[in-house]
């Protein structure tokens, strides 16, 4: 798992030098979408519970630029499912209302999503089962 902190230059040599499969993640909307665009990544995960919402839309850190982009070049959208459990009650209420907004726009450009634990694994059936309580299509819980 890389995460995306510092210049470009030092990003890419730890992608390129990484093991696969590579999953990358940041804060910062434009260094993914940068490497989204032209580095070799298999997964984007995306964080959720550090961010502010807009006035009439949630931020969930993904639109359909980067989807189109993650469509062309056949990359996995990564749900982080330790964030989810470690949050408190508010703020799981605004991750998974932006975890069911990304849902919405994957299922749209037919793009898989998939849900990466490192502290609480869970059972595959409850990871499937969870995704499909949050509106995920059965074509993509097949993947999880």
């Amino acid at each position: 798992m890389i995460e995306g902190k510092g210049n470009y230059t030092e990003l890419r040599k730890k992608i390129l030098s990484a093991d696969k499969p590579v999953i990358f993640w940041s804060l910062d909307d434009e260094l993914s979408r940068k490497v989204l665009e032209k580095e070799d990544i298999d997964v984007l995960l995306i964080k959720l519970s550090d961010r502010k919402d807009f006035m009439k839309q949630r931020n969930s850190g993904f639109n359909q630029v980067l989807a189109k982009i993650a469509k062309k070049k056949d990359v996995v959208i990564g749900i982080d499912f330790d964030e989810i459990v470690e949050a408190d009650d508010r703020s799981k209420a605004l991750i998974l209302a932006r975890v069911v907004q990304n849902i919405k726009l994957c299922n749209k450009n037919k793009l898989n999503m998939k849900f990466i634990a490192q502290k609480h694994n869970r059972n595959v059936h409850d990871l499937k089962a969870l995704g499909l309580v949050l509106g995920m299509p059965t074509w993509m819980t097949k993947v999880l």
